[in-house]
This record gives C-alpha cells, sequence and structure tokens, in this order.
C-alpha cells in the first residue's frame, strides 16, 4: 500500500454488533489491535477506494483479519522505526 493508501478514509467493521468506526485507514488498524482477539476474526475494513491485492488481478475494497494484522505489524515496525 502507498502513503496514500493508508491516508484514505476507512471504516472498520466488527460483526459482533459494535458501532462501526469511520476513520484514516491507520486509525481503523489501531483500533483492530484493541479489538478483543476473538472480535478481530470478525473484523473487517471497508476502504473508500479499492487497493491491488497481491497475487490477484482485480483491486479489493474489503481488508481480512490477517490482511489488517499485517497491516498494524508493518505500522508497529515503521514507528518502532521512527522513535
Amino acid at each position: 500500500m502507498t502513503p496514500d493508501t493508508e491516508n484514505q478514509l476507512a471504516t472498520l467493521i466488527d460483526l459482533t454488533g459494535t458501532v462501526p468506526l469511520i476513520a484514516p485507514l491507520r486509525e481503523c488498524v489501531r483500533h483492530f489491535t484493541a479489538l478483543k482477539i476473538e472480535h478481530r476474526a470478525d473484523a473487517r475494513i471497508l476502504l473508500t477506494q479499492p487497493v491491488a491485492r497481491a497475487g490477484q488481478k482485480t483491486r479489493t475494497w474489503l481488508l481480512e483479519p490477517a490482511e489488517i494484522a499485517a497491516l498494524a505489524a508493518r505500522f508497529a515496525d515503521e514507528e518502532s522505526l521512527a522513535g
């Protein structure tokens, strides 16, 4: 993902019934990491602009829990290197 993609608005949806969070993608990912582990499996992020997905010809609007967790790890690595 590019920095432009990381700053786009997104919606964190937790299928357990909590109120969706509309915020920049980084903020949605941060809130995802605060969810209980059992709720993370039911969480998705809906993007406002589709992004390319590795190994697929089409772009996607929806990020799955494994993709969100990978983004969270990447963002944490970036923050640890910056600070």
